[in-house]
């Protein structure tokens, strides 16, 4: 599933941690109010935030459709690169307007029609534009939430999704400042910036350790081999322990699409990013938290090189269900730069994993594109798994149905105006 700084084209136990385990999860149990199915499209592809639409539609979409429905769609400016949902809400972490990184929630009337809501944005806006990544954010409850904000680096936010206010923070200087304090080519640290996520009342936020002093500080510019993630308890707020995976560079990257998953049992898969300064990936790696665990499973890891040996690519996402996970892997080597094919090229294929004997099985059906980057490459709606397959030159622009039995997709439907597919949910409005 996510770059770095790629463009768009590269470009959340409780109560079932955050949108990304909610995909298993009926937003309407009990069949009372009104469903929506809401897709996002991204209509200019050359930004990492480029502007596109947000639109409602009554049923599940078929055949060929638009994503400009007049009067109603979001017409967003910026910041259309993808979106994170929790139950019944949807959020984005740049606003529509003009991509402000922050947290922006999106709002869908009875009548379809789409707006921009409440927006949280840095405590110091000035400050945070000289880093990427405010707005990272992961939902405990519908009146709990974490999130980073690049203005007070040191420290985790806590906000409040329904009000969108911020409710205080977490100070974690001390932390941080556990390792490398006194290394001069570290320039840049972190708490949150660029993973939260929520696990049996723990919240996991890896510490940032980045040699740059611009605004891409902690991508791709790892002081320590090995990535380190504290563990917090969510109820106090107080640090427990931290936790490393070891040699891998990079974790996950931020954007809309959050770049881990919980698999039905429980299960945390967390991608990373590997040890290439362009984010062209060299010992990337899918690791794993077991259910009711808080350490890394050193008896389990998914590497690239496992797919292929000259380990010349990366993982971008990760879609895990019944111990078996779908990922995205580009087909020959990445190449950066602005001609490069990390962010345009149609080299990235579907593979499905089983768990448990670490095969690749490419999906077939669904054509080769381009980095899913921020969209939301795999999700579930009304219990179906849909795969994003979009392609440079727009001949292929649609969500694809899996079959997991015959390891194919088919086309469930094809967007033919408003720009590349970003993301596409269900919601239950009441």
């Amino acid at each position: 599933m996510k770059n770095k700084k790629h463009t768009l084209l590269v470009l959340f136990a409780t109560s079932v941690f955050l949108g990304a385990c909610t995909k298993d999860k009926d937003p309407n149990p009990d069949g009372e109010g009104t469903s929506k199915y809401v897709l996002m499209t991204v209509a200019d592809r050359s930004q990492q935030n480029g502007g596109g639409y947000i639109s409602a539609f009554d049923e599940l979409p078929s055949g060929t459709i638009s994503n400009v429905v007049g009067g109603k769609s979001l017409t967003g400016n910026r910041g259309m690169a993808g979106w994170r949902t929790y139950e019944n809400w949807i959020f984005k972490m740049s606003r529509s307007s003009d991509a402000t990184q922050g947290i922006e929630k999106i709002e869908i009337a009875k009548d379809g029609t789409v707006t921009s809501g409440k927006f949280i944005s840095s405590k110091n806006p000035t400050e945070a534009a000289k880093r990427f990544g405010t707005g990272n954010f992961v939902i405990t409850s519908e009146t709990a939430g974490f999130y980073w904000d690049a203005a007070e680096p040191l420290k985790i936010q806590k906000f409040n999704p329904s009000t969108m206010e911020n409710t205080g923070s977490l100070d974690f200087a001390s932390v941080v400042n556990e390792r490398g304090e006194a290394e001069a080519e570290i320039n840049f640290r972190a708490i949150g910036q660029k993973f939260l996520a929520v696990k049996g009342g723990k919240l996991f936020a890896n510490i940032t350790y980045g040699k740059l002093a611009t605004t891409q500080a902690g991508f791709f510019d790892d002081f320590f081999p090995d990535i380190y993630i504290a563990v917090i308890d969510v109820a106090t707020g107080n640090y427990e322990k931290t936790i490393k995976i070891e040699d891998a560079g990079s974790i996950t990257y931020i954007n809309d699409n959050q770049m881990y998953d919980f698999d039905t049992n429980g299960d945390l898969y967390i991608v990373t990013q590997g040890k290439q300064p362009q984010g062209l990936g060299t010992k990337s790696k899918i690791v794993r938290i077991k259910a009711n665990q808080t350490d890394i499973d050193n008896t389990w890891t998914l590497n690239f090189s496992d797919f292929r040996s000259t380990d010349d690519g990366k993982f971008v996402g990760v879609f895990a269900k019944d111990s078996k996970l779908i990922v995205t892997l580009n087909t020959v080597p990445l190449v950066g730069g602005p001609s490069g094919n990390i962010n345009s090229a149609d080299i990235w294929k579907f593979y499905a994993v089983d768990v448990a004997s670490k095969n690749f099985t490419e999906i077939t059906g669904i054509p080769v594109g381009i980095n899913p980057g921020a969209a939301m490459a795999v999700t579930e709606v009304d219990g179906k798994i849909l795969l994003r397959g979009a392609s440079n030159n727009g001949d292929a622009n649609g969500y694809y149905e899996y079959n997991a039995s015959s390891n194919t997709a088919t086309e469930l439907f094809k967007v033919n105006e408003g720009g590349a597919l970003s993301g596409f949910y269900k919601l239950q409005l009441n």
